[in-house]
């Protein structure tokens, strides 16, 4: 079997009792991936030195998979992951022109860490190496390993939306990174929206012949296969916390302190795309409608900050906690309050017991790619009283977890009738249709994990032949 190299925009480092953060999720999975195959994930680690050098930090763990990591410069953290990463493209890739930054400085700093990236990866890819490379941050690194002449299978998975080609085509020299992203050899998205999204981008803007069956896109004599692999979370590991003392710990502190009040909950990084401020639009408008059901109904929202050196974000902090208040001035008592805003994160543990203290999930972004708070919040669910999930259809979990109109209850996120609507029928849902609705959703939250969504990308590149 041919050895793995993972890259990525940062690598989740070994420490001395496995992968730092949680041995769940995309990282316990690429972990295992690594373990299995042999081989190197590298990547960006997160330190900035004056002078970039090219310089590889090494750590080995325990298990055999080896970490490789680069520092990077001021300005290229600045111009590469603040700018161009993440005031560029990821507000286009969540259809936010409105948010984008169109700057000419971010884009060579974009340019010049992918050449870094590429001249430092380079000595680590052996002849039968199989690369990964992840995300948004690294679309055009296949073109410069290949003109550095590495000829290996080179796959690339990206997981955020891949946006419409009339928003696409706003991005300056739109055309040069798809053409560069045409380097690798199987493209993978998250799901069939954001596939036939770029499908029809290579179709029509590029004038490439595209097979809408197969997915293979031919161009100037190359043929590159782009597949959906809708990813899936580590259920075995995120149900084997449920039984911890941490989180029953978690889940008696929401029953307890909620009064016998129903408790939603919402769990998100603090980002405009999450839909947060509709959000709780939708909230106040049901509580306009049932004032009487104040004392029914707590909403959690967990929202830790992320990239606070951008201002957008800053911006949606704000207005979050304006937002916060005024529904809890309008609708509180002496003794309770209609909405719990938590700036900060928890462990998985802690959340896995919120999540099954709650009985109705809220994820309504705008727009994202897959969303595995989704999936994390029907697996902690008991299943003799499971919970509701109320999920946005611009979701590309919506894709599996909708269940023919059978499985979480899908809103439009900007309509805060809509999300009132849903959250009534949620509220009074009886418990034989909760349970209907989550031995649905639960055979897909189990079956189609992380792991298998790993070892399906892998396989289709493995079959590929140049």
């Amino acid at each position: 079997m041919p050895r793995l190299v993972v890259i990525s925009n940062r690598v989740a480092v070994p420490k001395a009792r496995g992968v730092a953060g949680a041995q769940g999720g995309l990282a316990g999975a690429l972990n295992a991936a690594l373990k299995a195959n042999g081989g190197i994930w590298f990547g960006w680690s997160g330190q900035e030195t004056d002078k970039f050098s090219g310089s590889i930090n090494y750590v080995r763990s325990s298990d055999g998979v080896t970490t490789a990591t680069i520092d990077l410069e001021p300005q290229d953290v600045e111009e590469y992951y603040n700018g161009y990463a993440n005031s560029t493209l990821w507000p286009l890739f969540h259809y936010r022109i409105d948010l984008t930054q169109f700057e000419r400085e971010f884009g060579k700093g974009y340019e010049r860490v992918n050449d870094r990236f590429a001249e430092s990866a380079l000595p680590l890819i052996e002849p039968d190496d199989q690369v990964w490379v992840h995300d948004y941050h690294l679309l055009p690194l296949a073109e410069r390993l290949r003109s550095m002449g590495v000829k290996n299978k080179i796959g690339f998975f990206l997981h955020t939306p891949w946006p419409p080609t009339n928003i696409f085509v706003s991005l300056p020299y739109h055309e040069r990174l798809v053409r560069a992203m045409l380097h690798y050899d199987l493209l993978g998205f998250q799901c069939d929206t954001w596939l036939d999204s770029f499908l029809h981008y290579c179709w029509k803007e590029l004038g490439a012949k595209v097979d809408y069956e197969t997915g293979e896109i031919t161009l100037d004599g190359r043929t590159v296969t782009a597949r959906a692999y809708p990813i899936g979370i580590d259920y075995e590991y995120f149900a084997s916390k449920i039984e911890t003392t941490e989180a029953r710990e978690a889940e008696r502190r929401v029953v307890e302190s909620t009064r016998h009040r129903t408790a939603m909950i919402g769990v998100d990084r603090l980002d405009y795309s999450k839909g947060l401020p509709e959000r709780l639009d939708g909230i106040a408008r049901f509580f306009d409608r049932h004032p009487d059901r104040v004392r029914d109904l707590i909403f959690i929202q967990i929202a830790p900050p992320s990239r606070e050196d951008i201002d957008s974000y800053q911006d949606i902090r704000a207005t979050l906690e304006q937002k916060t208040g005024q529904i809890n001035g309008a609708r509180s008592d002496v003794d309770m309050g209609p909405i719990r805003y938590v700036n900060r994160g928890y462990n998985q543990e802690e959340l896995v017991g919120f999540y099954r203290a709650s009985k109705i999930g809220l994820v309504t972004p705008l727009r994202d790619g897959m969303n595995l708070v989704a999936k994390e919040y029907i697996a902690a669910q008991d299943p003799e009283d499971p919970g509701v999930l109320i999920l946005s259809r611009f979701a590309g979990a919506a894709q599996q977890m909708d269940c023919d109109g059978e499985g979480a209850l899908l809103i439009n996120p900007y309509s805060a009738d809509d999300l009132a609507h849903n959250i009534g029928l949620a509220l009074d849902m009886p418990l034989a249709e909760r349970k209907a609705r989550y031995e649905k959703l639960i055979v897909t939250v189990r079956d189609e994990n992380v792991h298998r969504w790993t070892e399906h990308f892998i396989s289709d590149l493995s079959d590929i032949t140049s």
